[in-house]
This record gives structure tokens, sequence and C-alpha cells, in this order.
């Protein structure tokens, strides 16, 4: 079996077809899936493969639209993830890389206030019912799964939990976090002044390759580059394209939660500035005429 055939599930996605376009720019084959509840069809991508990197996990870009969204969004993450845990397992990979979030992180009521967030918080299983956060609830759960199941099996399994991944698009179509950064970008709006964390998705990708190239690579990685309040992204943005619509007001918002990335950073990741990453995906918007200006 050789170390440089791998699959990639959900590999026309934001994020994985970034991995996708990394992987083969490395000289590694690359299988890929689309289906997580198509045991079968994961079975076949995978076999041959050396290592997996799980990367699909659908994230609604309307939740409000969903019917029985708890259902169905679990049944996506964590139903998905037992299946490529399973079929890994059957056709011997070596190792999976599986893609968190920190929505398996932030949701922990008892984290200090004064200390970033690191690999140790986990969202609160309760918390998360109780606010009805069935996303955070489902990638909790599955995350958790993942890292169980590598203690009881010889499959070596590491998981990243990023947070809201931006930049440049290689599929035709917007991403919910893509539009969710795009929501600032509305004249007249009324935002939240909140703390908001990024990352870029080539420096997510990296992030991925890195840890799965690093044998001493083990446990849950937090992968996030920057953090700053909505307001102060608006100005940001404004600076560099002052002719284009922006919110007219800020109020409230969630109070600021730093994630500490220190762990992958002694493995050797390194970031692009927040000017690097916001600069070409605004170029982008601008291009395809996602968001107005005045000229």
């Amino acid at each position: 079996m050789s170390e440089k055939i791998v699959c990639v599930t959900g590999a026309g996605g934001f994020l994985a077809s970034w991995v996708v376009k990394l992987l083969l720019s490395k000289g590694y084959v690359v299988h890929g899936t689309t289906d997580l509840l198509d045991y079968e069809g994961l079975s076949a991508a995978i076999t041959g493969c050396a290592g997996v990197f799980h990367v699909a996990c659908p994230i609604p870009t309307d939740p409000a639209s969903i019917l029985n969204p708890k259902d169905k969004l679990l049944e996506e993450a964590v139903t998905g993830t037992r299946n490529v845990l399973n079929a890994c397992s059957i056709t011997k990979v070596k190792k999976v890389i599986s893609v968190s979030s920190i929505a398996a992180v932030m949701l922990n009521p008892n984290w200090p206030k004064d200390q970033a967030m690191n690999e140790e918080s986990w969202s609160d299983l309760e918390f998360c019912k109780a606010n009805e956060q069935w996303y955070f609830l489902a990638k909790t759960i599955a995350e958790k799964e993942a890292l169980e199941y590598g203690k009881t099996s010889s499959l070596k399994i590491v998981t990243i939990c990023p947070s809201i991944i931006i930049g440049p698009l290689l599929q035709p179509t917007m991403n919910s976090s893509s539009l969710y950064l795009l929501s600032y970008l509305k004249d007249g709006e009324t935002l939240d002044s909140g703390t908001r964390s990024f990352v870029d998705v080539r420096d997510t990708a990296k992030a991925l390759l890195l840890i799965y190239e690093k044998d001493e690579a083990e446990g849950r990685y937090i992968c996030s580059s920057h953090e700053i309040t909505t307001q102060d992204l608006a100005e940001k943005l404004k600076a560099m394209y002052p002719h284009c619509y922006y919110p007219k007001s800020f109020a409230g918002g969630l109070p600021s939660m730093d994630m500490n990335s220190e762990k992958l950073q002694t493995l050797g990741w390194k970031y692009r500035s927040l000017e690097g990453v916001t600069c070409r995906y605004c170029q982008e918007l601008r291009r395809e005429r996602r968001f107005g200006c005045v000229n």
C-alpha cells in the first residue's frame, strides 16, 4: 500500500477541494467521496488508501429551513463519521485526519473567561441541547466518538478544529462560511459587534497535510489564526474598498472567545495575515458581483 494514496471525503466541498488541490500538487493520488451515508461507496473509495482526510460534513446555510435539524445534522456528522471509520478499519487504513470545528470547543460555560480556549475545552453536550445548538452538538459528538474509536483500534485518528473558514473558492457555489462573511457587506444592516475567529481555507488545508505527514501529531488541534470584532472587520474592509456598502451600526454580540492554536504552530503551522485573507476573498466577491459598490 503506497503512503501517497489517500481519500478525501466530500471532495467537492469548500475546504476539501483545497485539500485535494494541495495533495495533488505534492504528488499524492487522491480518491474522492461525496455521500457519507453510502457505506458501500465509501468503502470502495477508501480501499487501497493509506490515509483518509475526513472533511465532509455539510453546514446548512439556512438551518431554519431544515425539517428536523437535530436528526439531520446528527445523521450527517455522527453516522457519517462512524461509516468512514468503520470503512477505514476494514480496509486497513493507517491514519485518519478528521475535520471537526471550534463548534466542538467553544460552547463550554465552565471554561475560565480570561483564558484562551485550547484543545482541553469541549462544548458541553447538555448546554448545546438546552440552547438547541444542533450543529455544535453534532460536531462535538462526532469528534468525541472519533477519538474514542482511535483508542480501541489500530487506526490512528487525529482531529482538527478550524474556526470560521474563509478565503477563495474553487467550487462554483458559495459555501455557508462565505455567505456568513458576506452578511457583513450589506448596506443599512445592523450587525452584532461580537468577536469572531477566522482562518484561511488555504492555511487550513496546509494544516491537514501537516498533521497527516507528522508522525508525532496526535489528539486534537485547534486551527484558528485571527480573532476580530465584526465592527473592526468591517472597518478593515472599508479601508480596502471604501466605495462599497457596509453596515450602518453594530450592537450587542458574543463576548470575546480567543482560540489558542499553539499546539498546531508547534508542529510548524504558519498562517497568512488577515489582510491577505480578506483581500483575496473580497476581490472574488467583487468580480462575481456578490456585494454592491458605489462605483
